[in-house]
């Protein structure tokens, strides 16, 4: 039976016991990723490096956005990460992930409640993200939570972008 406990959804401030835990839920992204596209990677130092820095360095690499890490019994469980809102007030929603172990159970719907409360406290004014056409699961999330299919601001094939007013 999968743990329903709602888990506590915090900011990262750049902690580095907090971030070892982010890394490797960063390192599962991308490599989960790479497989699913078609060019699965064995380990980390394989990935492209704008993936690697992300997982070396989330700190450098998502300076300015916001990094919300969920926990459940003392152990990050679930990431995304909130962009920064743009001149036209519109932030993204990147890197959500959950790990395999604690899905289910409610860790990504907590996640989004979390990013899309803070978003207009941010200074946006809509919440864009694209995801793999293939995950079908997600979208239905982020349709249960709003988002719609928009015109795609990104060039590769089978990625679909999504958006709502926050």
């Amino acid at each position: 039976m999968r743990d329903r406990t709602e888990p506590d959804v915090v900011r990262w401030r750049g902690d580095p016991s907090a971030g070892a835990g982010l890394a490797a839920l960063l390192a599962d992204y991308h490599l989960c990723t790479e497989e699913e596209k078609g060019t699965p990677v064995a380990t980390v130092a394989d990935l492209p490096e704008r993936y690697r820095f992300e997982v070396a360095d989330p700190g450098a690499a998502f300076a300015g956005d916001e990094v919300l890490l969920a926990w459940r019994g003392g152990v990050p469980v679930g990431c995304l990460v909130l962009t920064a809102p743009d001149a036209d007030g519109r932030a993204e929603l990147k890197r959500l992930w959950t790990d395999p172990g604690a899905r289910g159970g409610g860790v990504a719907s907590c996640l989004l409640a979390a990013a899309l409360a803070r978003a207009p406290r941010a200074g946006a004014t809509s919440v864009g993200l694209s995801v793999w056409s293939w995950r079908r699961g997600a979208i239905t999330l982020y349709e249960r939570f709003g988002f719609a299919g928009t015109e795609s601001w990104d060039e590769r094939p089978d990625l679909v972008c999504m958006e709502r007013v926050v």
